[in-house]
């Protein structure tokens, strides 16, 4: 099948949830298809970023798209009525790449990630499938309340667009998919159920348990420019860690993670370590005796919890990220409600390493029978495939 795929990113560098998901549906869809891949972007493109997508595609183009661009189309977003998440990705020069692209590869079948680039093909006549990967509105709602009260205005007609925008594009595409069933059920669309859902995956040949020294006794890692992980990292250092040290004085945490704000490198202090970029990110997780994501706000499937317990990891997390990973509770990974209940679960796992143990193992086996990427890529192959040229 010829597929084209269009990504509001470039899939390279893998510090962003979207970015992973991307790139390991690529590299799994590349093995019985012909993929050609369009990527926008705004940034600096990252010098090893065609090199490493190059094996997987038979064409690639990277759109560039200028902050001048960007701001304009944010303008017209405001007054078209649709969410800035879409106007911050539409460019018309774009779409006429893209239009080109189609009129000269005549796919049978496209694949978008994200409503952010579903401007760009809603007209077109081809079969197609989008990616809502999560609800993007849920995730705009979440933060309204912890936001500053000048935003709250903007944020609360961007949750309203969005809600709109997700419901309108259902009906567009031949096939929906998503990451989990929690999310699948927050999509605002009275056939949401017909929505796939496609879990993500765990490279497990490289993540995998490492025998490193523990110089952390709880280690959080993420994207720290996005705000799930500014609260959860706030949360983390501000509000448990001190509650943790009252009975494990010497206790310290490790915030790893690219472009963390001011607010989380401000964190940092003696108990507090702040990383920034880490070009291998196995040794951040490595050094954990135990990994907490303690999420807040947001939505979708937190791939850092898959990664550390493929590491052998014990595991601690909050009900909004448990939902969507569909473990057992307390059996593959732990889970608080508030700063009590979370500090109480890690001073129980420092003190007893019988439990740490176990719980480790549980989400090893849990991770290597439940997030194969290959496995679940090869179903999203499959309902493309039904539905193509």
């Amino acid at each position: 099948m010829k597929l084209l795929v269009i990504l509001p990113r470039v899939p390279y560098p893998l510090e962003k949830g979207d970015k992973l998901r991307a790139y390991n549906q690529i590299r799994f869809l590349s093995k019985t298809n012909e993929i050609t891949l369009c990527a926008l972007n705004d940034i600096k493109l990252h010098p090893n970023a065609k090199s490493e997508l190059k094996p997987y595609c038979k064409r690639l183009y990277i759109l560039n798209i200028s902050k001048w661009s960007i701001i304009l189309n944010l303008f017209k977003a405001l007054f078209k009525g649709i969410p800035f998440q879409v106007g911050y990705f539409y460019n018309r020069k774009a779409k006429q790449q893209i239009q080109q692209i189609i009129n000269e590869v005549k796919p049978d079948h496209i694949y978008c990630q994200l409503i952010r680039v579903a401007e760009y093909v809603k007209n077109n006549s081809t079969p197609k499938t989008i990616d809502y990967q999560d609800v993007f509105s849920k995730g705009v709602e979440r933060r309204i309340a912890t936001s500053p009260f000048y935003l709250r205005p903007l944020l609360r007609m961007e949750y309203k667009r969005l809600l709109k925008y997700e419901c309108n594009i259902f009906d567009i595409f031949n096939n929906k998919t998503i990451i989990s069933a929690p999310d699948r059920d927050l999509i605002p669309h009275p056939e949401r159920k017909k929505i796939h859902i496609i879990p993500n995956g765990v490279d497990t040949e490289f993540f995998k348990p490492m025998d490193v020294e523990k110089q952390f006794e709880i280690v959080f890692i993420g994207n720290m420019g996005y705000p799930p992980n500014v609260d959860a990292a706030e949360y983390l250092a501000k509000e448990i860690l001190p509650q943790v040290k009252k009975r494990y004085p010497d206790a310290r945490l490790l915030l790893a993670g690219a472009t963390p704000t001011q607010r989380v490198k401000n964190l940092e202090n003696e108990s507090v370590v702040v990383t920034g970029w880490v070009d291998d990110i196995r040794q951040c997780y490595a050094q954990a005796k135990i990994f907490i994501a303690p999420m807040r706000i947001g939505t979708g499937l937190q791939n850092k919890l898959l990664e550390a317990m493929a590491m052998k990891i014990p595991c601690i997390t909050s009900p909004l990220a448990f939902s969507a990973l569909n473990a057992k509770k307390n059996e593959d990974i732990l889970v608080g409600e508030n700063v009590e209940e979370f500090s109480n679960l890690i001073v129980n796992l420092l003190n007893d390493n019988t439990l740490s143990a176990k719980l480790a193992e549980a989400g090893y086996q849990f991770v290597l029978k439940n997030y194969s990427w290959e496995m679940n890529t090869m179903e999203l192959d499959t309902i493309m495939k039904n539905t193509a040229i």
